[in-house]
C-alpha cells in the first residue's frame, strides 16, 4: 500500500495541492483586476492633470495681458471702466435673479395656500357629514334600544297562557330589533374608522405652477429687466453695461482717460439710484400688463413669450404717461434673462 502511495500519491494530498492552484488562479486574476483598475484611474488623473494645466495656463495668458494693459497708461483708464461695468451687469444679473425667484416662491406659496384652504374646506365638508350620518346612526340606536326594553317587558309581563299565542312572535321581534342594533352599531363603527381617516388625511403635495401663472410670472421678470435698462439708460450707459458682460478686457474702447472718468461717474450715478429706487411694484404692474396684451406664445404649453411680440420698452413716468420704444430685452437676452424665466 505504502509503495502506490509513493508511486501515485495520496489523493487528500492532490486535492489540496488543485485547491492551492485554484486560489493563487484567482487571486493572479484578482491581482490583474486591481491592477487595471489602477492603471485606468492613473489615465484619469492625468488626464485631469493635463486638462487642470491647460486652464492654468489659460488664466496665467489671460493674467499677462491685463497686466500688459494695466502697465499701458492709455489703456489702463478702459480697463477700470470695463470692469465697473461688468460689475455694475452682474448686479443687475444677481438683482434679476433674485427677483425672479422671490416672485416664483410668492406665487408658488400663495398657490400653495390656496390648495391647502380648497382642500381643507373640502375635507371638514366631509368629516361634517360623515359626523350628520353618524348623529343619525346614534339616535336610530337610542330609538331600538328603546324598543328592545319595550318589547322585553311587555314579553315579561305575559301570564303563561298569552304567552303561549303571543310570546313567539314577541320573541322573533326581539330578536330582529337586536340584530337591527347589532347591525347600526356596526355601520357607527365604520363611520367613526372613515372619520378618523378624513381627520387624520395627509394634504396634497404641490403641484406647482400652471402655465397661465408661469406667463404672468414671466411677463413681470420682463417688466423688470425693462426697469433695469430703464435705471441705466437715464446715465446713457445700459448698452455698455451689457456689451461688457459679453467681452472681453481689451476688445473695448472707452477713449480718452477723460472720457473714461466720465463714464466712471456714470457708473457710479447708476449703482446709487440702484439702491435707491424700489418703489416700483405699479409700475412693474402696468408694464407687464401692457406687456401681456403684446405677448404671443409659440405654443399652448409655453410660459415664455415670443421675443419679438413683446420687444418693446414701455417707459411710464410718475405721471402716469407711457412712451414707447423698440427694444428686444428677452431677444438680446439682456441681464441673463432667458436663464431665470419660469418654464
Amino acid at each position: 500500500m505504502s509503495s502506490l502511495t509513493a508511486i501515485f500519491g495520496n489523493s487528500s494530498e492532490k486535492t489540496e495541492d488543485s485547491d492551492k492552484l485554484m486560489e493563487l488562479y484567482w487571486n493572479r486574476a484578482e491581482l490583474k483586476k486591481e491592477f487595471a483598475g489602477m492603471r485606468k484611474e492613473r489615465y484619469r488623473l492625468q488626464d485631469r492633470i493635463k486638462e487642470q494645466e491647460g486652464k492654468t495656463a489659460r488664466i496665467q495668458q489671460k493674467l499677462d495681458y491685463l497686466e500688459e494693459l494695466l502697465i499701458d497708461p492709455e489703456l489702463a483708464h478702459n480697463v477700470v471702466v470695463f470692469y465697473q461695468l461688468r460689475g455694475l451687469g452682474g448686479r443687475c444679473v444677481r438683482q434679476l435673479a433674485r427677483f425672479a425667484e422671490q416672485l416664483k416662491q410668492k406665487r408658488e406659496q400663495k398657490k400653495h395656500n390656496c390648495e391647502l384652504l380648497d382642500w381643507n374646506e373640502q375635507r371638514k365638508q366631509e368629516a361634517r357629514a360623515i359626523e350628520e350620518q353618524i348623529l343619525v346612526k346614534r339616535n336610530l340606536t337610542l330609538q331600538l334600544e328603546d324598543q328592545l326594553q319595550s318589547e322585553q317587558r311587555r314579553l315579561t309581563s305575559m301570564n303563561a297562557v298569552i304567552r303561549i299565542f303571543r310570546g313567539r312572535s314577541v320573541m322573533k321581534l326581539i330578536d330582529s330589533i337586536a340584530r337591527s342594533i347589532e347591525t347600526v352599531m356596526q355601520e357607527d363603527e365604520r363611520l367613526h374608522d372613515s372619520l378618523e381617516e378624513v381627520v387624520n388625511r395627509k394634504p396634497p403635495e404641490h403641484q406647482g405652477l400652471d402655465i397661465a401663472a408661469k406667463r404672468s410670472i414671466n411677463l413681470m421678470i420682463l417688466a423688470f429687466a425693462q426697469q433695469l435698462y430703464i435705471q441705466f439708460d437715464e446715465d446713457g450707459i445700459a448698452a455698455v453695461v451689457k456689451e461688457s458682460t459679453e467681452k472681453s478686457v481689451g476688445a473695448i474702447s472707452y477713449g480718452t482717460p477723460y472720457e473714461c472718468e466720465q463714464i466712471l461717474a456714470r457708473i457710479q450715478k447708476a449703482g446709487e439710484r440702484m439702491e435707491q429706487t424700489r418703489d416700483f411694484a405699479d409700475v412693474l404692474k402696468k408694464r407687464a400688463i401692457m406687456l401681456g396684451e403684446r405677448a404671443k406664445f409659440l405654443g399652448p404649453g409655453d410660459a415664455v413669450p415670443n421675443p419679438r411680440t413683446v420687444s418693446t420698452l414701455i417707459r411710464i413716468d410718475a405721471n402716469g404717461v407711457v412712451r414707447e420704444s423698440d427694444l428686444d430685452i428677452a431677444g438680446e437676452n439682456y441681464w441673463d434673462i432667458s436663464k431665470v424665466f419660469s418654464r
